[in-house]
């Protein structure tokens, strides 16, 4: 049976955990009573034993009782004043609660041990019913204020598109007045409009020739920025400070450009807008009509989900909290042999957090109602996404597929030493190195990468908040090392396949590498819903806002995969020579040394160097247009320094003089520097002197301190391992690839390091604002418009 502690460990909301009621504190005192108990029984044991041992002790006996019967009076009154003293805490949040039943002292009094130990338990939890009840209440009070925001979102939306949709039915009508027949109408808005106040509407919005809102309906009609909007009955006029025109409230949809379809719609609409200032410019704004209300719409609903899911965590508070007040209440009233329990718990059940809403049941039916026309099937599958279940299929198919990896590459050494492959066939290197690399240097990511899963998940890490993972999307840990045994596995079988055939002269035996690289990019794109689709849709989109990172809003996601990228430099310069050992036909003529000699080939080197580091820079930028923070601009300073360094190390590879190699220290180093203190101080937020950790930081998840200290040092040593680069070493062509690819090897095992620390520093800046829930924007703001 798993003890309650444990379970409560592992349910609490990891963001609110500081929130949580005590449980550990509050048992700790528990056990302390319990000790008490045992040495004052000791105590007494000792005390009845004691006749008989002596002549004496019956004398002694009587005196003690003849002293007890004449302090007994000041003894009562000691009794008295640590009743008082106990119940002044106990009674602390009691008070506050009007209606309440008064409890029976006198009843209490013969139930509680009121020594100093239990005084402290009931004053410990008093204070953490107090803790509990105005978190509680905050948290409900945010919560009830978003979705009164929410609701006046939804009402304008649904005005919006009732407007929208007169002017469809007017336009309609007209055209079939004008050629007979009813063009052809768009499809029907998702939203669920209610005829319910109808007339209302039609009323506020309707252009009554000779009203003094007509022309203001109809200016407002036609402004493709949505000053909106059928507000001109329900907002008053009022006038501008100059007296000359009179203003108005109206509304405006802000839709922010975080794609660059939105970013292209808002910039049309910007256009659009000074067009229909002036009453002689007129032109199609429909299509920037329906993108906005799209737009709009959907982030409505993103927040609207968003709500929920925080209801739903508040919900989970709720209990988790009372059954913590009820398991405690009943160790106490073990360990002292009472029952005090039910007298408290009437309390607790008074509190304001164990009080029941119906908030998340009103979101769930609006939700239902205007978001999915009644089907609360489609609903759940937005408010409450199933979450994928671990079957021990996995673990059986991740022992599988490792125990046939290193069967296979046991024979593939085998079989290379015995053929002497590396050192006869030049050849088969050219062939076989880029491939396997690219591969192996994949598999060894993604293995880190699923540790890093595994110790998150360890840790309490909500690395699914983080990422703004969805059920559907997300990979655990057993996937990510089932999708890493599997392509090493068929990657490891094809090259035993190419070595056992390779003694058979066959045309085109070796675009066998090349072929298997093609099929792996085309099973990533695959459009069947095999092998984690989802997730491996998700990252191609994760992929495309990287290469578009300027034009994309960047989150959390996107500039951690961007990092990852910054450490495959290696890899993707292996792309580039098999894309140049496949397009220039190399497999057929066996010309190997065509793609190192091409002047276009070593152009690209420079290119694919620089590209992680430029997406990141690009990151950078879009962050700090968005955000207006500079740390965004130094952090670019850090990759542009980054590009100097790789260009330089680049050049001396093909030009090793001393000029070059001046050049690539000073770089480097200046690089390294900057990563390094960008790695400890920003990115894991280490190296504060002032803190509760010294040289650490006020919060740590992991216990053992010394384990951060050796992290550090293990980065610092990894980031210089650039230094090999520039030892002029003399090695032969094998050797050097063999050491290129431990170099890169190293470079991915420091990323995987890096990855723990810097989501533990991202979690516990959550941990400190109470975040567990996104704030989605919401697109409709108040303006003042000309009447």
């Amino acid at each position: 049976m798993v003890k309650f502690s444990k379970e409560l460990e592992a349910q609490l909301i990891p963001e609110w955990k500081d929130a949580f009621v005590n449980y550990w504190h509050l048992k700790k005192i528990v056990k302390k009573i319990k000790l008490s108990q045992k040495t004052q029984q000791t105590q007494q044991d000792h005390s009845s034993h004691d006749f008989g041992l002596s002549v004496f002790d019956s004398v002694r006996y009587v005196l003690k009782k003849f002293t007890n019967r004449f302090s007994c009076s000041e003894h009562k009154n000691e009794i008295k004043t640590s009743i008082n003293t106990s119940f002044a805490f106990l009674w602390q949040v009691r008070s506050k609660n009007e209606g309440e039943e008064d409890l029976n002292r006198n009843e209490l009094v013969q139930l509680f041990s009121l020594d100093d130990q239990v005084k402290e338990f009931f004053e410990v939890l008093d204070d953490e019913l107090n803790k509990v009840n105005q978190f509680y209440k905050t948290k409900e009070d945010e919560f009830v204020e978003r979705g009164e925001m929410l609701n006046k979102q939804l009402d304008i939306l649904l005005d919006l598109k009732k407007v929208i949709n007169r002017r469809r039915r007017k336009y309609n009508q007209s055209r079939k007045d004008a050629t007979g027949f009813l063009p052809r109408s768009n499809s029907s808005p998702q939203i669920n409009e209610t005829e319910s106040g109808s007339e209302l509407e039609e009323t506020s919005l309707s252009s009554t020739t000779g009203s003094p809102n007509s022309d203001i309906v109809s200016t407002t009609e036609r402004n493709a920025v949505m000053n909106f909007i059928g507000s001109a009955a329900r907002s008053p006029l009022k006038s501008s400070k100059t007296g000359n025109k009179p203003k108005m409230m109206g509304m405006r949809i802000d839709i922010p450009a975080t794609t660059p379809t939105r970013t292209i719609t808002a910039l049309t609409s910007m256009l659009w807008e000074d067009l229909i200032n002036n009453p002689k410019k007129e032109g199609p704004g429909e299509f920037i009509y329906r993108k906005k209300i799209q737009c709009a719409e959907k982030m409505i609903r993103g927040a609207f989900v968003e709500l929920y899911r925080g209801l739903g965590l508040l919900k989970t508070y709720s209990s988790l909290n009372m059954v913590a007040f009820v398991k405690i209440l009943k160790k106490f009233d073990k360990v002292s042999n009472q029952r005090s329990s039910e007298n408290y718990m009437k309390v607790v059940k008074r509190s304001h957090f164990i009080s029941s809403d119906k908030l998340g049941d009103e979101v769930e039916s609006i939700f239902t109602k205007q978001f999915t026309n009644n089907d609360r099937k489609k609903a759940m599958k937005y408010l409450r996404p199933q979450q994928n279940k671990d079957t021990h299929m996995l673990t059986f198919l991740v022992g599988l597929f490792t125990g046939c990896f290193v069967t296979l590459f046991i024979v593939y050494a085998i079989l290379v030493h015995f053929s002497g492959m590396f050192t006869s066939q030049a050849g088969y290197m050219e062939t076989v190195h880029p491939i396997f690399s690219i591969f192996a240097l994949l598999s060894l990511h993604l293995f880190l990468y699923g540790c890093n899963l595994y110790m998150w998940k360890s840790t309490r890490i909500n690395y699914n908040f983080i990422f703004e993972l969805s059920p559907s999307t997300e990979l655990k840990y057993r996937d990510v090392f089932l999708i890493c045994t599997s392509l090493m596995t068929a990657v490891v079988g094809a090259m035993v396949v190419h070595l056992l055939v390779g003694s058979i002269v066959i045309a085109g035996l070796d675009a066998i590498p090349a072929f298997l690289l093609i099929l792996s990019i085309g099973f990533l794109i695959c459009p069947f819903n095999i092998f984690y689709r989802p997730s491996r849709y998700y990252f191609l989109r994760v992929t495309r806002h990287i290469i578009c990172s300027p034009f994309y809003k960047v989150v959390m996601v996107d500039f951690f995969m961007a990092d990852q990228l910054t450490s495959q430099i290696p890899l993707l310069r292996h792309m580039e020579s098999t894309a140049c050992y496949i397009f220039a036909e190399c497999f057929k003529t066996h010309g190997y040394a065509t793609c190192r000699s091409s002047k276009l080939y070593k152009e690209l080197a420079y290119v694919i160097s620089f590209m992680p580091y430029y997406w990141r820079a690009m990151q950078c930028a879009r962050r700090w247009f968005d955000e207006g923070e500079t740390s965004h601009l130094a952090n670019l300073g850090k990759y542009v320094s980054a590009m100097v360094a790789a260009g330089a190390r680049l050049t001396f590879a093909m030009q090793p003089t001393r000029f070059w190699w001046i050049v690539v220290v000073i770089t480097t180093s200046v690089a390294t520097i900057y990563q390094l203190y960008w790695d400890f101080v920003k990115d894991w937020g280490l190296l504060n002197r002032n803190c509760k950790h010294p040289w650490l930081r006020e919060e740590l998840i992991l216990k053992n301190k010394s384990v951060y200290f050796g992290s550090i040092a293990l980065n610092l040593v990894l980031r210089l391992a650039w230094i090999e680069s520039i030892l002029h070493l003399k090695m032969g062509a094998i050797e050097y690839r063999l050491v290129d690819f431990l170099v890169a090897s190293l470079e991915i095992f420091r990323r995987g390091h890096w990855n723990f620390y810097r989501l533990e520093n991202e979690h516990l800046t959550n941990v400190g604002k109470y975040r567990a829930v996104n704030m989605v924007p919401l697109p409709f703001r108040d303006v003042e418009i000309d009447a």
